[in-house]
């Protein structure tokens, strides 16, 4: 028996309406949403001719690839390479999700599996006071840390205040309040030593929390200026949303809307491919996170 037939014994052998009618307002729904996107990726290759335009067009008519080389002349005028300003984003993104995840999840596991803890209940009701707070009510504080600490100018002021994640903690003890006590007892009683149960048993299990993580911060770190704004007193430090930044609001902002595009373009490349890498992940998280205080 084909697929076919299976529906339409199951609906009766009736078509089903509702659930089609579903299905075409979600397809259109989320191609709305594509739009955006779709958008920015067409002006990144338009010509100025075009970029002007009013009203403006969706579609391009003349694709060119001047604004990615009127890009790269804006950049090399500069003291520092563009591919400096590349370079540092990716360290520092790339260390904002590998100490974040391991930071989140080692903090997360004795809050959620050691019940005698001391101040356990304290400390995680204190992880939900920091949630209720914006960021930028710790901006002033985190600088004056930085600055005392005489690390500023450094990938060390760039990273640290990231590090400081109470999403990710809350994210990474509400899933493994899911795993069951006794599986953790079990590999006690076999032996199994506190490191060896985080990593060969905690970390498997929290793959779909730690994929939504590394998104989140991934996110976080590769679009953020401030911190290099504000960290960093040299062009060397200076990350990949500083440089865009200079060139939108910069000398000729107006002849420079295409390399901003193209610039815009080549953020979202990295965000884009980090989403379609960790989707499954994060939507099985989503769905069995069990978000419970």
């Amino acid at each position: 028996m084909n697929v076919t037939s299976r529906s339409s014994l199951i609906n009766g052998g009736r078509f089903d309406w509702s659930g089609s009618i579903l299905y075409a307002f979600l397809t259109v729904f989320g191609l709305l949403m594509l739009m955006p996107l779709v958008y920015l990726a067409v002006t990144a290759f338009k010509p100025v001719s075009e970029l002007f335009l009013f009203p403006p067009r969706f579609i391009v008519i003349n694709p060119t690839l001047q604004n990615f080389k009127e890009l790269l002349f804006a950049a090399t005028s500069s003291v520092v390479p563009f591919s400096r300003y590349i370079f540092n984003s990716v360290v520092v993104s790339l260390l904002v999700v590998t100490l974040g995840i391991l930071i989140s999840t080692m903090a997360a596991y004795p809050l959620s599996k050691h019940k005698k803890l001391p101040f356990r209940k304290q400390m995680f009701s204190m992880i939900i006071l920091a949630l209720m707070f914006a960021p930028q009510v710790t901006q002033i504080p985190q600088y004056i840390v930085v600055s005392k600490m005489g690390l500023m100018d450094s990938y060390f002021a760039l990273i640290l205040p990231m590090l400081a994640s109470p999403m990710g903690l809350f994210l990474m003890k509400q899933f493994l309040d899911q795993i069951p006590d006794a599986l953790l007892e079990a590999a006690r009683i076999d032996g199994a030593g506190e490191w060896r149960s985080y990593f060969r048993i905690v970390i498997p299990l929290l793959q779909p929390a730690i994929a939504t993580l590394m998104l989140l911060n991934f996110i976080a770190a590769w679009n953020d200026p401030w911190a290099s704004t504000v960290y960093a007193t040299t062009d060397q430090m200076k990350t990949l949303p500083f440089a865009i930044n200079t060139i939108s609001g910069g000398y000729g902002v107006v002849a420079r809307v295409g390399a901003l595009a193209a610039a815009s373009f080549l953020m979202v490349i990295p965000t884009l491919v980090m989403f379609i890498i960790t989707q499954r992940r994060v939507l099985e998280t989503m769905a069995h996170s069990g978000i419970k205080a």
